[in-house]
């Protein structure tokens, strides 16, 4: 059984779905994307998840009106063609046809969505915790796409397989400048003495859904949160190590490379901002 897609306004089955050999995203890279948690048949946070492509889309392709992007609506008829309720939902828009001249006016983007089980992680990941590594490769704040989650994603992945090399779930990620940004796939969090940091935005790093919601619900309960440049001093040193992103949620860190983080055991932080988060998403998705 072929599933449904979301291709340009309309709805379309996985094998009719089409776009010009001369597409933008194609021929250069150029676009973006989102990836996106679905529960009860309801994308968590779709509203974040659009504005902070539309802010990307506005520096790096062109500005993008939100009528042009698929809405709530779409989204649940999505889900419900593919009889989903729990999915990993994504996004992505591209520059469109490049055919003259390697140019486009704007008035041909691409725009897609899909969607598909949810294949969650493992539980052992979040009772156990995960190993990391440190992959070879830089971030340069000059880069214009730094900070932005851009289609261009090889090198994300060629992170994320030297983290499987190494057995381990995530590759971290830091600048030319070696302060600590986030993963591969996911940003980061470090706890130490009860406060709980994370590189600022300018670092530069995504600014990830997941990674407001774990700022919003550590200020709610309390717990003193600090964006700031970090080493991976602060890294090794750190009490508590998390990873975010919309799939995994938060996720605990207990080692990073040979050395171990909190004796190799997971931390109380992590559990409680993994049950808010938690709960947050099912009284956010919840039926009305």
């Amino acid at each position: 059984m072929t599933g449904t897609v979301y291709v340009n306004g309309r709805f379309v089955n996985e094998p009719d779905a089409r776009i010009s050999v001369y597409d933008g995203g194609w021929l250069h890279g150029a676009g973006l994307f989102e990836t996106m948690r679905a529960e009860n048949g309801r994308v968590f946070r779709l509203d974040s998840h659009i504005e902070r492509l539309r802010r990307s889309a506005s520096k790096l392709l062109m500005a993008i009106e939100p009528e042009e992007l698929p809405d709530h609506s779409v989204f649940a008829e999505l889900l419900e063609r593919n009889s989903l309720k729990a999915a990993r939902v994504r996004l992505m828009v591209t520059a469109g046809s490049m055919r003259d001249h390697g140019t486009t006016d704007g008035s041909h983007l691409t725009v897609c969505a899909t969607a598909s089980n949810l294949s969650p992680y493992p539980t052992d990941f979040y009772e156990k915790g995960v190993p990391v590594i440190i992959c070879d490769f830089r971030i340069s704040p000059s880069d214009p796409v730094a900070g932005h989650k851009t289609i261009c994603y090889l090198p994300r992945l060629l992170g994320l397989r030297q983290a499987q090399q190494g057995q381990c779930v995530e590759a971290l990620w830091f600048t030319t400048a070696n302060r600590l940004a986030e993963g591969s796939i996911s940003n980061i969090f470090i706890a130490k003495n009860g406060i709980l940091k994370t590189p600022p935005l300018d670092t530069p790093v995504l600014p990830g859904i997941a990674r407001g919601i774990v700022l919003e619900i550590a200020r709610r309960i309390g717990i003193e949160v600090q964006e700031c440049p970090l080493t991976v001093n602060d890294l090794l040193d750190a009490d508590e190590v998390l990873l975010t992103n919309a799939i995994m949620q938060v996720m605990p860190v207990i080692r990073v490379e040979k050395h171990d983080i909190h004796k190799g055991r997971i931390g109380s932080l992590g559990k409680s901002l993994l049950q808010e988060y938690r709960r947050r998403v099912r009284e956010e998705c919840s039926s009305k």
